[in-house]
């Protein structure tokens, strides 16, 4: 009996003492309703179980998370603000920390944290601007941006390289990408030039960086297509290729969004909006070429796609349908194989996928 009064309590304690298993989570912008819908996923199929819905006061779009995943930033629109969201580890559930407001004729079509968690960045389309906001350790953005830089209409986002000194804002309409050195110590930006968009008319819209960061991909909104760009850390972009999103023979109207990269590096997919298909390509590193994998048809509008963390699925925001497209990830092909879709709301503007330990 005490044995195995002794057994039971060592396994108790085991049990106690074992650390969570991390769950992820799925945030899905639901523009016309001022809503973001919360995703629990199951990592065994891929499903999506709805945890609920966080009611943000203005039509949000861009979403981004920070590196501890306390916190979810979201561009509301509609009403020129920034949110912020405290998140909750168990559920998933967003609690608002605070609004603040962005400069004047700004319209953040990208929002993103510094590698510290400290600052926020958001790129205005409209306005033509990149601003900085402090972030403190609760979460609280800024009442005022720290930085206000003039950059041209068409800002579309703002990445942040991993070494946290660099920060690159693709801008369609000049075609090129902006470079700008970022000092965390004082929250500023400065400007480091401008590297080419890779083919006349491409519009750089979104980038995304390869695993390797020696690379990085853009999906070029007006040109219809990706662009491969060697990376430096301290120089910057330089492009090395750019191949068609589209099938051969496609004449219709198209205008490509948003760009992914898998976590092994091995595939890029960019979302083509009219022709509505994912366009996947393999990337070689040691050659550094891509090869063009063909295309998955997905939702009407897909403005925003995700890839899971691990890399098993992938998930498709239709802005012009409202559903949620699911899809598995061949590992070894690159190929996207849907297998189910979710009626979310009447349109979906950003999709984001983020574990949460």
């Amino acid at each position: 009996m005490c044995r195995l009064a002794t057994l039971c309590g060592m396994i108790l304690l085991m049990t106690t003492a074992a650390p969570l298993s991390a769950a992820t989570f799925v945030y899905v912008s639901k523009a016309p309703e001022s809503q973001i819908a919360v995703f629990r996923l199951n990592d065994d199929d891929g499903s999506l179980k709805p945890v609920g819905v966080v009611d943000v006061g203005g039509a949000p779009g861009s979403l981004a998370v920070s590196h501890d995943k306390k916190h979810l930033f979201a561009s509301l629109r509609t009403t020129f603000l920034i949110g912020s969201y405290a998140i909750d580890p168990a559920t998933g559930m967003l609690t608002l920390v605070n609004t603040t407001k962005l400069a004047d004729g700004a319209n953040a079509a990208y929002v993103a944290t510094d590698m510290t968690d400290r600052y926020l960045f958001a790129a205005s389309y409209a306005g033509g601007l990149v601003t900085v906001h402090a972030i403190d350790e609760a979460g609280t953005l800024g009442a005022e941006p720290l930085q206000v830089v003039e950059t041209t209409k068409t800002a579309h986002a703002a990445m942040v390289h991993p070494n946290n000194k660099l920060v690159l804002v693709p801008h369609v309409a000049p075609n090129a990408v902006y470079q700008f050195q970022f000092d965390a110590a004082t929250g500023k930006l400065t400007e480091a030039g401008q590297a080419p968009g890779g083919a006349e008319g491409a519009g750089p819209r979104h980038l995304a960086f390869h695993p390797s960061l020696k690379y990085a991909f853009t999906s070029n909104e007006s040109g219809s297509g990706i662009t491969l760009y060697a990376l430096d850390a301290e120089q910057g972009l330089k492009p090395l290729q750019t191949l068609s999103t589209l099938p051969d023979g496609y004449a219709e109207k198209n205008t490509t969004a948003d760009v992914k990269v898998h976590p092994s590096g091995r595939f890029v997919w960019v979302s083509n909006r009219g022709h509505d298909s994912l366009a996947g390509f393999a990337f070689d590193l040691a050659s550094a070429k891509l090869t063009p994998l063909g295309q998955t048809p997905t939702e009407k509008t897909p403005r925003s796609f995700t890839i899971d963390p691990s890399g098993k699925y992938a998930y498709g925001a239709g802005e012009g349908s409202g559903k949620l497209a699911a899809y598995r990830i061949d590992e070894s092909t690159g190929k996207l194989e849907r297998f189910t879709e979710y009626e979310i709301g009447k349109s979906l503007t950003w999709v984001l996928a983020v574990p949460i330990p």
